[in-house]
């Protein structure tokens, strides 16, 4: 099969490998779609924790064209996407019900291969049926699997004035579950107009474009009348974005962390400032106990994502499919190994 294969940061060839087959609780799939998201960058860049070889791709739907012989939960010629995650179980994070943040965890398309090939096989019981999904719906699973789990860390408050940064996909996917789920007043604030335009579309109550080179704190200070946001959100990773993140915060409220930054970028806190008015800073790392909650936001309709797929490419053209997640024109960027139709 051809896979998209890495040997070490920023090199990577489309090869010819062997077909993995499954063990007895494995299905293999043969990947519709998957998804390219930032982690994807970063993983392109040696951050996250991959290990080598590497098959990247966490976000995958798939046909299963074989399961093991222990499997029951699909059947041959079901469509499904599966949590790409694997816990141990019985590690002290995971005795804590932090699977996240296992000794040993598994995470296909991180230290496992992953969708960005033409089959992947999987565990049978990590798999999610999604054959009334389109493909192209599907593929936001994972995604959204992440917001749903920063919700429940964030634990937002009733009435709460929420300020986002970030119209990306998974701002998107934010700015609509926090309008369904409390936010007496969702700003987000975005550099680029379509985006903006899409997030009024999904829920945003106001949205404000912001340059990327800064000096705009004042402006958003303005919307609040010199209070600042009960909630100020970023999903950017850009350190740019998240040293004004404090300044924008009422007394009282909470940063929350929620872009990936790189690994070793810092931002310079005032400890003084987070104990004189009582601040509380939140982060939110990957999924857990969240994949079936973010299928049923897609099949009761909390979020659509249509028209969020802007870009498609094949796996010949893995390396477009990189820039174009890099570049704001792009909100969700998808790899059809079969061919883009």
């Amino acid at each position: 099969m051809k896979a998209i294969v890495y040997d070490r940061p920023g090199s990577f060839t489309l090869a010819e490998i062997p077909t993995p087959r499954p063990g007895a609780r494995d299905v293999l799939l043969r990947v519709i779609v998957a998804g390219v998201c930032g982690t994807d960058l970063h993983l392109h860049d040696g951050e996250f924790g991959p290990s080598y070889p590497l098959i990247p791709g966490h976000e995958v739907v798939g046909e299963v064209v074989e399961r093991g012989s222990e499997v029951t939960q699909v059947e041959v010629g079901d469509r499904v996407t599966f949590d790409n995650t694997a816990a141990c179980g019985h590690c002290d994070e995971c005795r804590r019900a932090r699977p996240a943040f296992c000794r040993y965890i598994i995470a296909q398309g991180v230290n496992a291969p992953g969708g960005f090939a033409e089959f992947v096989v999987t565990s049978g019981d990590r798999c999610f049926v999604v054959n009334d999904l389109d493909p192209e719906v599907a593929v936001f699973a994972e995604p959204i699997a992440c917001v749903v789990h920063g919700l429940d860390v964030l634990a937002l408050k009733p009435g709460a004035d929420v300020l986002l940064f970030g119209a990306g996909p998974t701002g998107l996917v934010l700015a609509e579950l926090l309008a369904k789920s409390g936010a007496g007043m969702l700003t987000v604030a975005a550099p680029t107009a379509a985006k903006l335009a899409f997030a009024a579309e999904h829920g945003a109550d106001r949205t404000v474009q912001v340059r990327r080179e800064g000096g705009f704190a004042d402006d958003l200070l303005a919307l609040t009348s010199g209070r600042g946001f009960d909630v100020v959100i970023d999903a950017t990773g850009a350190l740019g974005v998240l040293e004004h993140a404090i300044p924008l915060t009422r007394t009282g409220g909470t940063v929350f962390v929620y872009g990936m930054t790189a690994e070793a970028a810092m931002l310079p806190i005032a400890p003084y400032e987070v104990f004189r008015r009582e601040l509380t800073i939140k982060g939110s790392f990957a999924q857990q106990f969240s994949f079936d909650r973010a299928l049923e936001a897609l099949r009761n309709g909390r979020v659509d994502t249509a028209g969020m797929v802007t870009h498609r490419f094949t796996l010949e053209e893995y390396a477009e499919a990189l820039a174009a997640v890099a570049d704001s024109s792009c909100i969700k960027a998808v790899i059809r190994p079969g061919g883009v139709s």
